[in-house]
């Protein structure tokens, strides 16, 4: 049996990029840029107006001109090609291209209007005043967004600004799901008193689906020996592998034998984490298998703790990290392990969540946080700071 952090820095080793895709900027949302995106050309492209105002010479507001005929209006989207002469200005609307030889905007809410003559109301005024200036934001040919950038909402409007319709992403790794047990039934049935209906393959997918990634195939498998191995054969496939159930020390807790069998490499067995401790992983070729314990909550932490932070340093996306807030009540614990336990965030503390074991089904729900106990610490008291991942 290891500790958590060796496990967790054997499972960040085996990282890699899965490939490289590239799709449309409508389904970019949560996806990882896989190349430095570089400005085509200046941003503003023109000096722009910042405000509806007026557009005139500085020179002249330096001559102490106050009033100014008004040759016409330009609007966003307009193109002007002339210029203005002593004297003279032009109405403008936001986000419109200044002319050529104005450099400063006054505000509308500062100038009065009479027919077509402007006569400013403020004394105050500095060259460029209300003009983004062409450049300024982006120059031409400099990197806009690194490669390995999270593209959120904001990245997609940027991206559309710069205007990429299609970008080259990191692909979404390929996975495969088992779940196994003799006592698990699907959602359709009817169950018996000594059966219970099978939650993991939800929330694998759910979990999944966290990161946009569809799992290729799934299938259950009953406690059988030779129907799990053949199963677990044509599954090694794809990317990720993940099982639950079957890797405890039961008598019918095949995996870890057959796993051996069909020549993949163990990474560890057993992990000094509570719950979570059966878990199993491997690598065979280009394919890494997870295969966690049976119990639901069990499956939620140690898919968070070791396939989910696998996934992100995988794609070039930080991993979760602990944070840390006082915890608001008493805890204790005889075990060795690191202890997971639920709790709820609430900004300020870290509030305690009801359960009856891990095998209660309403703990992962009724939380939004997973703090930890380690090892050394037998007991917590209320405001001692406690580590914690976001749920």
């Amino acid at each position: 049996m290891i500790s958590y952090q060796k496990a967790l820095n054997i499972v960040l080793s085996k990282s890699k990029s899965f490939g490289l895709e590239e799709i449309d900027l409508e389904d970019a949302l949560g996806r990882v840029l896989a190349e430095d995106i570089v400005a085509p050309r200046d941003f503003p492209p023109f000096n722009r107006s910042a405000m509806d105002g007026i557009a005139l010479r500085f020179e002249d507001l330096e001559t102490g001109i106050r009033e100014f005929k008004c040759l016409e209006t330009v609007f966003a989207g307009a193109e002007n090609k002339f210029e203005i002469q002593t004297g003279e200005c032009y109405k403008i609307m936001t986000g419109a291209a200044v002319p050529k030889n104005a450099d400063v905007v006054i505000r509308i809410e500062d100038v009065a209007t009479d027919l077509d003559m402007m006569s400013l109301l403020k004394h105050d005024f500095k060259i460029y005043q209300n003009i983004a200036l062409m450049g300024q934001d982006l120059k031409k040919n400099t990197v806009a967004i690194q490669k390995r950038s999270f593209i959120n909402p904001a990245t997609v409007g940027m991206l559309a600004s710069l205007g990429k319709s299609r970008i080259l992403v990191e692909r979404l790794p390929s996975v495969n799901i088992i779940t196994t047990g003799d006592e698990i039934i699907g959602l359709h049935q009817k169950p018996f008193p000594f059966q219970i209906f099978n939650s993991n393959a939800y929330t694998l997918r759910a979990l999944l689906m966290e990161d946009l990634i569809k799992p290729e195939k799934y299938t259950h498998i009953k406690d059988d020996r030779t129907s799990l191995k053949s199963a677990i054969e044509k599954h090694l496939n794809t990317d990720i592998l993940i099982l639950t159930g079957g890797v405890s020390a039961g008598d019918a807790d095949y995996i870890p034998e057959i796993m051996t069998d069909l020549g993949v490499e163990k990474l560890f067995h057993k992990v000094s984490i509570k719950p979570g401790k059966p878990i199993w992983c491997g690598i065979k070729g280009s394919t890494l298998i997870f295969a966690l314990p049976g119990n639901p909550f069990s499956a939620m932490v140690t898919f968070k703790l070791f396939v989910d932070s696998f996934i992100k340093k995988s794609l070039g996306i930080k991993p979760s990290e602990f944070l840390k807030l006082p915890i608001n009540f008493d805890r204790s614990k005889t075990s060795s392990l690191d202890e997971f336990f639920p709790v709820i965030n609430n900004g300020v503390c870290l509030d305690k969540v009801a359960m009856n074991g891990s095998g209660d089904i309403r703990l992962g729900n009724s939380a939004n946080a997973l703090a930890v106990q380690e090892a050394q610490t037998l007991k917590l008291e209320k405001g001692n700071l406690v580590s914690f991942l976001l749920w």
